[in-house]
């Protein structure tokens, strides 16, 4: 077992990170990159996921933290992103699986294209992302994988129901993975965040009766932060973790535990 300061840190470690240049993403990236970690940051918007590379570099000089444009959810981008990663020669060890959506609306209201992106999005880029990594996590030997489910997955709440089993599909992907690679020296577990405060939650937090409603189901009595998910993902990922795998940690303030 490794020394107990080196338990809680990251150094020589190599993560990349999906959905990299907003909120839970880049909260993840700089959060990895503190414990020592170099970060590979991927994202769509390639002028936004640059500038904010930019500032983790400047705020951490010590780690490589270097970016690649691509969206996760086309196959052909998604190679791209591990002929990327062969190209840097960076040994592979972490694999946080960020990048999702939603579009949320009753489920009759459904065009069964706009199911079958949602599921491109939260359920197949990660499953693709996992077995496109597995070599270099393998051959690292004692690696970790992240997905990013959400409190949707678990119960029910009021995100539409292609969302909610897009993110059951990550916790179940989660538990098989993490029985199927545990040979292979690769640990796999997962988050499931309730309401954050990010870019794409502002609109629905901005309705103070939504909000209400929101917090008055919230024992902790409040929306949670970026960093705090970046934090419980970080934490998997630590050596301090090594005997977690299949886990499914909610990061909700108490909302699943909540009764009457």
């Amino acid at each position: 077992m490794t020394t107990t300061a080196a338990r809680w840190r990251l150094d020589g470690q190599v993560a990349l990170v999906t959905g990299a240049s907003r909120g839970i993403g880049l909260a993840t990236a700089r959060e990895l990159a503190l414990l020592g970690a170099d970060v590979l940051m991927v994202a769509r918007d390639e002028a936004h996921l640059e500038a904010v590379r930019a500032e983790l570099a400047e705020e951490f000089p010590d780690s490589d933290i270097v970016a690649f444009a691509a969206d996760v959810a086309d196959a052909e981008q998604r190679r791209e992103v591990f002929d990327w990663v062969a190209d840097l020669e960076l040994p592979l060890s972490i694999l946080v699986n960020n990048a999702g959506g939603n579009a949320s609306k009753p489920t009759l209201d459904y065009a069964e294209g706009e199911v079958r992106d949602l599921i491109e999005l939260n359920v197949m880029s990660a499953f693709e992302m996992c077995r496109l990594a597995h070599p270099q996590l393998a051959e690292h030997g004692n690696a970790a994988i992240v997905n990013v489910s959400s409190v949707s997955g678990l119960t029910h709440v009021r995100t539409g129901s292609p969302y909610g089993m897009t993110k059951a599909a990550l916790a179940q992907l989660t538990k098989n993975l993490a029985c199927e690679w545990a040979e292979d020296g690769i640990r796999v577990n997962a988050v499931a965040p309730w309401y954050v405060r990010t870019q794409r939650t502002a609109v629905k937090l901005a309705n103070e009766e939504y909000l209400e409603e929101v917090l008055e189901r919230t024992p902790m009595g409040r929306v949670g932060e970026p960093e705090e998910v970046a934090a419980a993902i970080a934490f998997l990922c630590l050596p301090a973790a090594a005997y977690i795998t299949g886990e499914c940690i909610a990061v909700d303030g108490g909302f699943l535990r909540y009764g009457f």
